[in-house]
């Protein structure tokens, strides 16, 4: 099936994917590129008459240097609607005509901005109204620099005290720009006016769907893969799972999961993967306890960074002689041509963006990059067009477990990231023991107001080891055993993360739990770091 679509170029701003996280959120589909690709590029993407309107993106640069990045003309030329957000603006005035100046004032945060001229875009959204009867926005700000004379054709659409061109307009040709960021959830009104703009303005059908994209998907894969097989490494979280269920789906035995079990794993979360996998969808799943290997080669290691290169690293070479062993033994009867990876959208747009050097992006997930080069195979990525709440969407449509799919993540790293300084096994074991009960925990108690889970009002939850001893009073005696910190974090985007309030009496109780159950740590603290300058993870 053709589906409409958006163009987002992306000019380096680390929220770009966000834009297209609202525009999927409207049910429809867009692609984010860099904004370097030519004229004739652009002009090959709208030939097919799906594209309907094209989004620039915000940046960190100045568009008045010369070096500086600005949209494909053919972009200004090919009849649709274009949204320019931040950098977009500026570029977007620059090039077709108007004059852009570094800022006195910059502003970053909170802004209150005015609507003017009964735009299309901003026609009756509105979060309050001035004792003038002035349509007023809370918005997002983050900008240097400001548009201070508008391109022939385009008049005033938004205003501050500060920015006195906070949003024009040329209705004529479609054109819109706003000078804050309606794609972070800070901007009340944010969904509502990229809405406008796909829905309305570029009048796109929301056929991007979930659950009529299963059938597309097979489809694909089918194409793609014919009569040829598939080595498929299963980690366990949520992106390779439902890549798995989706390729057994399509192909079924052609597909083999090789699960690499490298002990830095949750609680029973090899044997939930087996049971799920081999047990419920019958798929072919190999799994290699390579945990004393794992173990082994980081033993004296602590330096975080160092840390996640060896367990990648590892990943990628036990993979490697699994792959091999498959083709030798003859399981496989001609040897996998494909190796699928549970890619998701906002890793390609940041692998893009480490490509082009454009994007400045903080990356903070592991994924198994190299794979594909070393193993002599193509490339199978089923969930590349997706992001996460997508790829849960489609978890729970191709029949797995809601708890499954809905599960808080947990990096690739595991446990290593989680025991500060050098892993050891018996840390591990303890660890794993602690965070199984934080987890069940926050699973069995509700909160009242929302009659959620503790576990569904927060995004990611896990415990942390810290390697030193601590006193405690066991009865009449002193013990000297290790502490646990655990951290619980609730988000609605990247950029909004901060630590979750929660109960003192559901701490406690973890707390009391943990001291009791688990021999070997004698003291539980509570993680209260706000991000920034804290991240999610702890090394």
């Amino acid at each position: 099936m053709q589906h409409q679509k958006i163009l987002i170029l992306d000019f380096g701003s680390q929220v770009t994917q966000l834009i297209a996280r609202r525009v999927r959120e409207a049910h429809v589909y867009c692609e984010v590129h860099p904004c370097d690709v030519s004229d004739e590029w652009v002009r090959q993407f709208a030939a097919d008459g799906q594209l309907k309107g094209v989004i620039l993106s915000g940046s960190h640069a100045s568009v008045y240097e010369e070096t500086t990045d600005k949209a494909p003309q053919a972009v200004f030329e090919l009849g649709v609607p274009v949204l320019g957000i931040c950098y977009g603006m500026q570029t977007m005035a620059q090039q077709l005509g108007g004059k852009v100046e570094s800022g006195h004032q910059r502003e970053f945060g909170y802004a209150e901005v005015r609507a003017h001229g009964h735009t299309a875009l901003l026609k009756d959204i509105a979060d309050f109204t001035t004792a003038d009867g002035h349509g007023m926005l809370k918005v997002w700000m983050s900008h240097g620099d400001k548009v201070t004379e508008f391109p022939p054709g385009f008049k005033l659409m938004a205003s501050t005290p500060s920015c006195p061109i906070a949003g024009m307009a040329d209705e004529q040709r479609r054109f819109y720009a706003v000078q804050f960021h309606p794609e972070v959830t800070h901007t009340v009104q944010g969904r509502a006016i990229l809405e406008r703009f796909v829905l309305d303005i570029c009048a796109v059908t929301p056929d991007w769907v979930m659950r009529d994209h299963v059938a597309e998907a097979v489809e694909k894969i089918r194409a793609q893969v014919g009569n040829e097989e598939v080595i498929l490494g299963l980690s366990g979280g949520v992106d390779s799972s439902v890549a798995a269920a989706l390729i057994h789906r399509a192909i079924g035995d052609q597909l083999t999961c090789v699960f690499v079990d490298h002990g830095l794993l949750r609680l029973n979360e090899g044997d939930m993967v087996m049971e799920m996998f081999a047990g419920k969808l019958h798929a072919k799943v190999i799994r290699v306890d390579a945990s004393e290997l794992f173990l082994g080669k980081l033993a004296g290691v602590s330096d975080p960074e160092q840390k996640r290169k060896i367990i990648g690293g590892l990943f990628v070479d036990v993979f490697k002689a699994e792959a091999a062993k498959l083709t030798a033994s003859g399981a496989s009867k001609k040897g996998a041509t494909f190796l699928a990876q549970g890619t998701i959208y906002p890793d390609v747009i940041e692998s893009g963006g480490a490509k082009s050097k454009k994007a400045v992006t903080i990356k903070s997930h592991h994924n198994v990059g190299g794979l594909p080069e070393q193993l002599g195979l193509k490339l199978l990525e089923p969930l590349r067009d997706l992001f996460k709440d997508e790829v849960r969407e489609l978890g729970v449509a191709l029949g797995l477990p809601h708890d499954m799919v809905y599960r808080h993540p947990f990096p690739g790293p595991g446990l290593g990231v989680r025991i500060l300084g050098e892993v050891k096994k018996d840390y591990a074991d303890l660890l794993r023991r602690a965070d199984a009960i934080f987890i069940e925990e926050l699973r069995s108690t509700i909160e009242p107001n929302s009659g959620k889970t503790w576990y569904d009002l927060t995004s990611q939850a896990f415990t942390v080891f810290l390697p030193v001893k601590s006193v405690g009073v066991m009865g009449d005696g002193r013990t000297y055993d290790y502490v646990v910190a655990l951290r619980a974090v609730q988000t609605s985007d990247f950029m909004t993360a901060d630590w979750a309030e929660l109960p003192y009496a559901l701490l406690k109780k973890v707390s009391g739990r943990i001291i009791n159950e688990v021999r070997g740590i004698n003291r539980v603290t509570y993680d209260v770091s706000s991000k920034p300058p804290a991240t999610i993870e702890w090394e």
